[in-house]
C-alpha cells in the first residue's frame, strides 16, 4: 500500500425514508462517506457517492458499520491523510494539518521524535495527613470553617513544594531531561551501528531522521526502532495505517503568538468554500509571523556516515523548512 494524500476530496450522502413494517425495523437511515482523488473533484464525488452508497446498503442488510466516516485529520483507518496538501516534491508532500502546522510526509524516510517524560507530582501522602491534622486542630481550637480553609491552604502549599522539588530532581537526575531522553537512542546505535541518525532538538525532546537507507514503514524493523527509542506510541500507529513518515515542519501556532485557532474551529479538511478567504488570512498570518522561529535545531549525527540520495534530499528539505541550521526560538 503506498502513500496516498490526495488533492481532491467530496463527501457523499444517502439519505432515505421508510414505511412501517420495514425489514430493517428502521424508519430512516442516512449515510455519509468522504471520496479522494487526485485527478478531479468529480472523480472524488463519484468514489464518495459510491463508498455511501455500499455502506448504507450494508447497514440495511445488518452489518454493523457507523453511519459517517471519524471526522478525524488521520489515524482513521481506510482513509488517507485529510488535509490540505502546500506542495509536493517528488514521493514527499507537505500538508497542512488541523491546527495549522506544515507537515513533511514521507513513504519511506524514517522520523520519530522522542518527548521528554513529564515530571512526577512528587505528592507524598505525609502531606495529606499532616494538613488534615492541622485543619482539624485548628477548627477545633478556633472555628470549623478556619480549619476548613487552613486545610485547603495547606494542601495548596505542600502541592506547590512537591511539584517544585520533584521538577528539580527531574531535571536533574540521570544527567537531566536531554541525557534521559538520548539514552535509549544511543544505545541502541550502539547495538546497531551500521545504522545512521541525525538528531534534532525539538521544543519538547529531540526528532531523529534515519539516512542509511529507506524503509517501509509496515517493514517489522520500524515498529522495533520505535520502541527500543521510547518513540510515542501514536505516532507508531499513525506510520502503520497511513504507511508514511511525518514530521512537523513549521512551529505550533500558539507557542508564536496565534491567539485564534485556524478557521473553521475543527481545522478538518475539506471545508465550505465560503470559509476559505478567512482561513486564508490567518495562513498568511500564521506564515508571518512563522519566519522568527525554528521548528527544530540539528545537534548531531549517530553511528555510521551513510546515507542514499532519497534520504539526502528529504534531509535537505526538512532542515530548511524547519530553519534546522538557524539560531532561531524553537516553537
Amino acid at each position: 500500500m503506498a502513500m496516498i494524500v490526495p488533492e481532491f476530496w467530496a463527501e457523499g450522502r444517502v439519505s432515505e425514508q421508510f414505511g412501517r413494517g420495514h425489514v430493517s425495523g428502521r424508519y430512516s437511515l442516512t449515510v455519509r462517506r468522504f471520496g479522494w482523488s487526485d485527478s478531479s473533484l468529480a472523480e472524488a464525488q463519484a468514489m464518495a457517492d459510491a463508498r455511501a452508497r455500499a455502506a448504507f446498503d450494508g447497514i440495511l442488510a445488518g452489518e454493523s458499520l457507523a453511519k459517517r466516516d471519524p471526522r478525524v485529520p488521520y489515524d482513521a483507518e481506510g482513509l488517507p491523510i485529510r488535509e490540505p496538501i502546500v506542495e509536493r516534491d517528488g514521493d514527499v508532500v507537505i500538508t497542512r494539518n488541523s491546527y495549522g502546522a506544515r507537515c513533511l510526509n514521507s513513504p519511506n524516510v524514517l522520523f520519530a521524535d522522542i518527548d521528554f517524560a513529564p515530571p512526577p507530582s512528587g505528592w507524598r501522602a505525609a502531606y495529606f495527613w499532616i494538613s488534615l491534622a492541622v485543619g482539624a486542630a485548628t477548627g477545633f481550637w478556633i472555628k470549623p470553617w478556619i480549619g476548613v480553609l487552613s486545610l485547603l491552604a495547606l494542601l495548596w502549599l505542600f502541592a506547590l513544594i512537591a511539584r517544585a522539588a520533584a521538577a528539580r530532581r527531574h531535571r536533574t537526575e540521570g544527567g537531566g531531561l536531554e541525557a534521559r531522553a538520548m539514552a535509549p537512542v544511543r544505545a541502541f546505535v550502539a547495538a546497531n551501528p551500521d545504522w545512521h541518525l541525525r538528531v534534532y532538538r525539538t521544543p519538547n525532546g529531540f526528532r531523529l531522521l534515519a539516512m542509511h537507507r529507506v524503509f517501509d514503514p509496515l517493514d517489522r524493523s520500524v515498529p522495533d526502532f520505535f520502541q527500543a527509542i521510547g518513540a510515542d506510541s501514536y505516532y507508531a500507529l499513525l506510520c502503520q495505517r497511513q504507511h508514511c513518515f511525518r514530521a512537523r515542519v513549521s512551529p505550533k501556532p500558539w507557542r508564536i503568538g496565534m491567539r485564534e485557532r485556524m478557521p473553521p474551529r475543527t481545522g478538518l479538511w475539506p471545508i465550505a468554500p465560503e470559509r476559505m478567504p478567512e482561513r486564508e488570512r490567518w495562513v498568511a498570518e500564521y506564515e508571518r509571523k512563522s519566519d522568527a522561529y525554528a521548528s527544530c535545531r540539528f545537534v548531531e549525527a549517530l553511528g555510521s556516515r551513510d546515507y542514499v540520495s532519497e534520504t539526502r534530499g528529504v534531509q535537505r528539505m526538512h532542515d530548511a523548512m524547519c530553519r534546522a541550521d538557524r539560531d532561531l526560538p524553537l516553537a
